[in-house]
């Protein structure tokens, strides 16, 4: 029996300009132990599903599983299952961070967990803020208590929705090792992240989702292997001819080139070089996730305009 079962989900909204489709007919199986990755674009549906899967939204059609119970039909069982990390830093301004989590535990029907709920505090950096009132928390020390809220009931499946957006670099390494802990100990783990070498290192498989639709399913090796097998980096001011500025991804300076074998790489040289293009600390690397969903949703977006047309001719 799959940890999470999501069987043709569908959700649609109604809006001002008419419906809108948030997902359409996702199918996908979270297994026992997994650490899982769902990634996509903003607007992609990632955030919806896991409302779904949490109850706080109710699909439109299809059904979602948590360990064989109906996240509908038997919500309180389903809900205890889960431990979900919000992206909103949602806290009761009134409590310190020893009591939100005593109370989190009462609404679980959890009693006598005061050695769990100091073992989450130390694990998450929080031990010395114990005694402090969440106002008084910065935004990276909410995050923290968010996370050991969501684990207060040692649920057997963790839900991480953009956990460590706009952290400090030393909360993501504290969080992923005490994740990765969690994990090996049989949690299964579900991830969404923007940062997508923290899905490349942790998640064993991974789901790709665009406008509502999973458009790639499968080991993360497995997706690494079909991306094409390097990238040329390198440094410029100057401006790229087209026909590497068409297919280079630029960030200010620094110019990412997929380049097929070594062969490609002569061949683009010489034309930056006909160009007059000033290549500064020149570098080869291996193609990674990022490349890959680059790929992968640039492929998703021409079969979706292929459909449209093709719909349109129709």
């Amino acid at each position: 029996m799959p940890a999470v079962s999501f069987q043709s989900v569908s959700k649609t909204y109604t809006t001002p300009q008419g419906p809108f489709q948030a997902l359409d007919h996702v199918s996908l199986d979270i297994e026992e132990g997994e650490f899982f990755g769902l990634l996509g674009p903003n607007g992609a549906g990632k955030t919806t599903l896991i409302s779904i899967l949490a109850g706080l939204a109710r699909a439109s059609s299809g059904r979602v599983l948590v360990q064989g119970c109906d996240v509908q039909a038997d919500y309180a069982a389903a809900r205890r299952k889960l431990g979900v990390v919000p992206q909103e830093l949602v806290f009761d301004p009134f409590f310190n961070v020893r009591e939100a989590l005593r109370f989190q535990s009462g609404y679980f029907g959890v009693q006598n967990n005061g050695a769990w709920i100091d073992e989450l505090l130390h694990s998450l950096g929080l031990a010395d803020k114990a005694g402090a009132n969440m106002r008084q928390l910065s935004g990276g020390m909410k995050r923290r208590v968010l996370v050991a809220q969501a684990l207060v009931h040692k649920p057997p499946i963790i839900v991480l929705d953009e956990p460590t957006a706009g952290v400090d670099v030393e909360l993501r390494q504290t969080l992923w090792q005490f994740v990765a802990r969690l994990n090996k100990e049989g949690h299964t783990v579900l991830l969404t992240t923007h940062y997508l070498e923290e899905a490349e290192a942790l998640c064993g498989r991974i789901a790709m989702l665009k406008r509502g639709r999973v458009v790639a399913l499968d080991r993360t090796s497995e997706l690494l292997k079909a991306a094409s097998g390097n990238v040329l980096v390198f440094k410029t001011d100057s401006a790229l001819p087209p026909q590497i500025a068409a297919v280079a991804r630029v960030t200010g300076r620094i110019v990412q080139l997929p380049t097929e074998d070594a062969q490609a790489v002569e061949r683009a040289l010489a034309v930056l070089r006909e160009a007059g293009v000033d290549v500064q600390d020149m570098e080869m690397r291996r193609a990674d996730l990022e490349d890959v969903f680059l790929n992968v949703m640039a492929n998703a977006g021409a079969g979706a305009s292929a459909d449209a047309m093709a719909g349109q001719a129709a």
